[in-house]
C-alpha cells in the first residue's frame, strides 16, 4: 500500500486516516474515510478489502458502500464508554432517522444498542429487524393516533413530545390499549432545555424557540397529569440540543437541566428513572472539521451527570444517549461515475457526475461540505480545481464546489466521503431518478442491503384513470 507523506500531501491518499500509517487510536467520527479505507497495488481505493471500481462494475453508481467494521467500531466505543465512565446503568440508542434500514438496525441490535425510531416505518424497520422493543424509543413532534398505538401495543416507550401526545396516550389506555404483556404503557417526557449551541439553525433542537418538547416552565402540569393517569408509567425525562455539535461544554449543561427535570418528576410520585440526553456528537467531513471524540463526549457527559445527581442527593438514573450522525455518518461513502464536463475559460470547470441531489439531498438543503477523491487513480497528483455537480435539472444541483482532484475524465469513478447519515435517508425521486443501492462490506465480502431502485419502480404507485388510456 502506498502511504508515504509527500503523495498523502499531494494526492487522494491525503484522505487516508492517520492509522494507516500508524495504530488506530482516534475515533472513527475523527475519520473521513471508514477505518478500512486503503489503497491497493493498482492504486484503487478499497473500503472493507473491496475495490470500489469493482463494486461500482458489479452493482452501478451512485452506489453507497457501508463499511461493517467502522460501523461496529462506533458502535462498540459508544457502548463501552458510557460503561467505563458511567458507574450507574446505561443504554446507547442508534438514531435511526439518520439512515434507517433492516441492516443496519440488525448491526446494531447485535451490539447491544437500541434504537431511536420517529415513525412508524421506522417502528416497524426496528421490529423487522430483531430489535428488542423494550429497546425502542419513539420520538416525534406531530405522532399520529395510529403510530402511537403502533408503538403502544408493540411495547416501545413512547417519548410524549406535547399535550397531545399524552392525551392520546390517555385515552388509548382508557380503551384498554396496551402492550402484548398488558403492562402500563412507559413513557417519557420531552422537554426543551433552553440550551444553544453552535450548529445549522435547521438542527438546532434545544432552544426554547423550538418544534420539540414541552416547554420546561408546563412540566408541573405534565408530572401531575401523569401521576393522575393509571395506564401511563413515567419511565423518566428526555432533552435534545442539536446535531453536529464540535463543543463539549453545551452537553455538560445539559447534565444540570435534565437531572432537576427528573426530580421534579420524582417529586409527583412517578416512578421516572431514566434520562436520555440525546445525541448530537459531530463528524469530520472535511480536513478543517476537528470534533471530540466519542470518549471525550462521553466521559463529559458522564461526568456531569455525576456530578448533577450528586448535588441533587439522587441516586444515579439509567443513562441514555442515541447516537446517530456520529454513529454511521463516517461508515460510509457513496461513488459516482463521471460523465460530462463544461469548461468556463477563467471562470469554472464543471464535472458531472451520474447522481446528485437525489441521493445526497444535504448540499442543497444545508449548505453541507463534503470531500472527494478519484477512487481509480489515488496517488494521482491534484492538479485540478473543479466544481462537481449533480446530473438533476436543477442549478443549485451541486455536490462540492471548488474541489481538488486529479484530472478526471468520463468513466472515472469520484467518491464523496462520509455520506452515511441523511443520504440515503433523505433521498429522493427527483426528476424521476431511481434511488441507488447499498452495499454492505466487510473482509472483501460484498452483500446488497438495499436493492436498486428500477423504472418499474417509480410506477409502482402511479395508477392511470381508464379513460385516459395509453397513447401508442
Amino acid at each position: 500500500m502506498v502511504s508515504t507523506q509527500s503523495l498523502r500531501v499531494e494526492s487522494g491518499l491525503q484522505y487516508l486516516s492517520e492509522s494507516q500509517v500508524a495504530p488506530k487510536s482516534r475515533s472513527p467520527n475523527q475519520e473521513l474515510l471508514p477505518l478500512t479505507a486503503s489503497v491497493n497495488s493498482r492504486d484503487r481505493l478499497e473500503i472493507g478489502g473491496c475495490e470500489v471500481t469493482a463494486l461500482v462494475e458489479q452493482f452501478g453508481s451512485p452506489l453507497y458502500i457501508l463499511d461493517e467494521e467502522t460501523l461496529r467500531a462506533t458502535s462498540s466505543q459508544y457502548r463501552d464508554a458510557f460503561k467505563r465512565y458511567y458507574p450507574g446503568e446505561s443504554q446507547v440508542l442508534y438514531a435511526s432517522k439518520a439512515w434507517s434500514c433492516l441492516a443496519i438496525c440488525a448491526i446494531a441490535a447485535s451490539e447491544g444498542l437500541g434504537i431511536d425510531v420517529v415513525s412508524a416505518g421506522e417502528i416497524h424497520t426496528a421490529l423487522q429487524a430483531g430489535v428488542n422493543p423494550d429497546k425502542i424509543y419513539f420520538h416525534g413532534n406531530n405522532k399520529s393516533r395510529e403510530e402511537i398505538q403502533l408503538a403502544v401495543e408493540s411495547g416501545c416507550v413512547t417519548v410524549a413530545d406535547n399535550w397531545l401526545d399524552l392525551e392520546t396516550l390517555a385515552e388509548l389506555g382508557k380503551l384498554g390499549v396496551s402492550s402484548k404483556t398488558g403492562g402500563p404503557t412507559r413513557v417519557m417526557v420531552r422537554f426543551t432545555p433552553g440550551i444553544e449551541c453552535h450548529t445549522h439553525e435547521y438542527i438546532q433542537t434545544g432552544q426554547i424557540d423550538s418544534k420539540f418538547g414541552f416547554d420546561p416552565n408546563s412540566l408541573d402540569r405534565v408530572f401531575k397529569f401523569i401521576s393522575e393517569q393509571p395506564s401511563l408509567y413515567c419511565v423518566g425525562v428526555h432533552a435534545h440540543i442539536g446535531s453536529q455539535i464540535f463543543e463539549l461544554q453545551p452537553h455538560d449543561d445539559l447534565a444540570d437541566v435534565i437531572v432537576q427535570a427528573l426530580t421534579k418528576a420524582i417529586s409527583y410520585g412517578l416512578p421516572a428513572k431514566e434520562i436520555n440526553i440525546g445525541g448530537g456528537l459531530g463528524i469530520r467531513y472535511t480536513e478543517t472539521d476537528d470534533p471530540p471524540s466519542i470518549q471525550d463526549w462521553a466521559r463529559t457527559i458522564c461526568s456531569a451527570v455525576v456530578a448533577a445527581c450528586d448535588r441533587q442527593q439522587l441516586p444515579l438514573p439509567k443513562l441514555l444517549c442515541e447516537p446517530g450522525r456520529s454513529l454511521v455518518g463516517t461508515a460510509c461513502v457513496t461513488a459516482y461515475t463521471v460523465g460530462s464536463q463544461k469548461v468556463i475559460p477563467g471562470m469554472r470547470t464543471y464535472l458531472a457526475v451520474d447522481g446528485g441531489m437525489s441521493d445526497n439531498p444535504r448540499p442543497i438543503t444545508y449548505q453541507s461540505v463534503y470531500r472527494v477523491l478519484a477512487a481509480n487513480k489515488m496517488s494521482a497528483p491534484l492538479t485540478e480545481t473543479v466544481t462537481v455537480a449533480g446530473k438533476h435539472c436543477e442549478s443549485g444541483d451541486i455536490l462540492i464546489k471548488d474541489a481538488k482532484l486529479p484530472e478526471c475524465h468520463a468513466g472515472d469513478v469520484l467518491v464523496v466521503t462520509a455520506t452515511g447519515a441523511y443520504n440515503y435517508s433523505m433521498a429522493s425521486n427527483y426528476n424521476r431518478v431511481p434511488r441507488p443501492a447499498a452495499v454492505l462490506v466487510k473482509n472483501g465480502e460484498v452483500n446488497t442491503i438495499v436493492q436498486r431502485e428500477t423504472y418499474q419502480d417509480l410506477l409502482r404507485f402511479d395508477r392511470l384513470p381508464e379513460r385516459l388510456g395509453v397513447q401508442k
